[in-house]
Formats: C-alpha cells, structure tokens, sequence
C-alpha cells in the first residue's frame, strides 16, 4: 500500500469511526451524529419532515392527562465510578437489578417524549417510539432535522435535511440494552454501579470496544413506580448525553412501517 493510500485509508476509517462515536451518543445518541470530541451542534433549522409509517402514529404520545417536560437529572462529572472488574455488590443491589431487568424483559412496546441534554448543555426535544426485540425510532422537534430508527438489526441517524443517514449495527450501540426482548442486566452486561435512594433507582453499565473505547450507560427508574425515567450515555472522553423521558404508554400497537429503514431516498455517506 503506497503511503498516499494509507493516509486515505486512515482518513476513511477515522470519519466511520466518528460517525459511530456519534451514534453511541443517542441515549441516545444516542442522537447526535457527532464525534465524541466535540460538543453537540445545534441543527440548522429544517422542516419536519416525517415518513408515512410515522404519519400513522402522530398524536398524543400518551392516553390519560399530559405531562409537562421534565427537568432532566445531570450526572456530576466529576462522579467516581467502580474501576474493579470484579465488583461485587450486596443482597440489596441484586435485587434492585433483579427488579430492572424484570420490567425491562416485560415492557415490549414503550411510546413517549422525551427531552435531550447534551455536553454542551443545550436542550432538545421529541418523540420516541419502542417495539422489542429491536425497534426504535427517535424523531426530534424542529428545527432538530435528526431522526434515529433500529430496525432490529441496524442502526440509522439520518438528517432529512440533508437526505442521508449513517448506518451502525445496532449490537454496537448501547441502545441494543433497552431494544433486548429479554435482558438480565447482571448476567448479560457489564453492570458496575447500583444505587437507590428515595427518587430513583440507577444501574449503570460500562462498556468497551477496541475500535471506540470505553462508554458506559447510566439507566434510571423510579424508585416509587419503577418506570423508565432517563438514561445518560458517556462517551469514550468523558462527555454525557441525557435522555429523560416522560408520558409513557406501554400499550399503544405500533405500525411495523416506523421501523423500516429507507436505503433509496437517503444517502449513505462514503467512509
């Protein structure tokens, strides 16, 4: 390989590998399609634009009254996390686990808002639409011209925009936790932290990926009614993104045409 190739060669692999640092972002990333070494872009203002399968499902994401956005919950930075591998935790944290991993396994569809913090503080604001084993699709609020959707087994953030999208494997997203049909966090993860106090009860779970490094998922629950409340990704330097969620609805039929992922109208960028 001549030098002149592997310099393109690097540059090709170093724009892929940044473009699925941004995926992990979603939670979330997971929903920037940024590199972890920079803060959240604002998005150029754009139209909404939605697909015919989301058409079908607009509307309140809820049944019964309405809530009002919530304040998301901002992790310290400056938190000490377990370094051990070989962390053990007690009887309580097990069964505070245990309690996780059965509602998780149990919810099979999960529609809501849901209000994004990013590294740089900046707040964004949509809808998301669940349905296990697999499926997911996150649309933002304008002028954000970002959506997500995992069809099972990929991975695509497309900007409408601009009419392309990169595509991940969705096992190389942390996103694949909460998409499992059945999960038990303390045998299938890497859990690293259980805590609970009268607000929420929070697993994290860290991760490591040769090619990434390391990132890690911070879920939380409430403590009162056990559901779903937010989840922090923390990419490979250090920087989170939250993703608080609010007016659930785990019993809302979702079409399976929301899921599909559209590989005509939109471009997959070179790299």
């Amino acid at each position: 390989m001549t030098r002149l190739s592997k310099i393109s060669f690097a540059a090709a692999f170093a724009a892929r590998s940044a473009r699925l640092a941004g995926a992990l972002l979603i939670t979330a990333s997971l929903a920037t399609a940024t590199s972890y070494a920079q803060s959240v872009p604002v998005p150029k203002p754009a139209p909404k634009g939605r697909d015919a399968g989301a058409d079908a499902q607009r509307g309140p994401a809820t049944t019964g009254a309405t809530q009002a956005p919530p304040n998301p919950i901002i992790p310290d930075p400056r938190r000490n996390v377990p370094a051990n591998i070989f962390q053990s935790f007690d009887a309580n944290q097990k069964a505070q686990a245990a309690k996780v991993s059965a509602y998780l396994s149990s919810m099979q569809t999960l529609v809501g808002n849901f209000v994004q913090v990013g590294p740089d503080g900046n707040k964004t604001q949509g809808d998301f639409y669940i349905q296990k084993p697999g499926k997911m699709r996150v649309e933002y609020d304008p002028p954000n011209p970002i959506d997500i959707i995992a069809d099972g087994s990929s991975l695509v953030v497309r900007d409408r925009k601009l009419a392309t999208q990169d595509v991940y494997p969705l096992s190389q997203t942390p996103l694949r936790f909460l998409l499992s049909d059945r999960i038990d966090l303390m045998k299938d993860t890497n859990v690293i932290g259980v805590t609970a106090d009268d607000m929420f009860v929070s697993v994290t779970i860290e991760e490591k990926q040769a090619l990434v490094g390391t990132s890690r998922l911070l879920l939380m629950f409430g403590a009162k009614d056990g559901l779903l409340k937010q989840w922090t990704v923390t990419d490979p330097q250090g920087y989170d993104t939250t993703f608080a969620v609010y007016n659930l609805d785990a019993t809302k039929k979702l079409d399976p045409g929301m899921f599909k992922i559209d590989f005509t109208n939109y471009a997959t960028p070179p790299g």
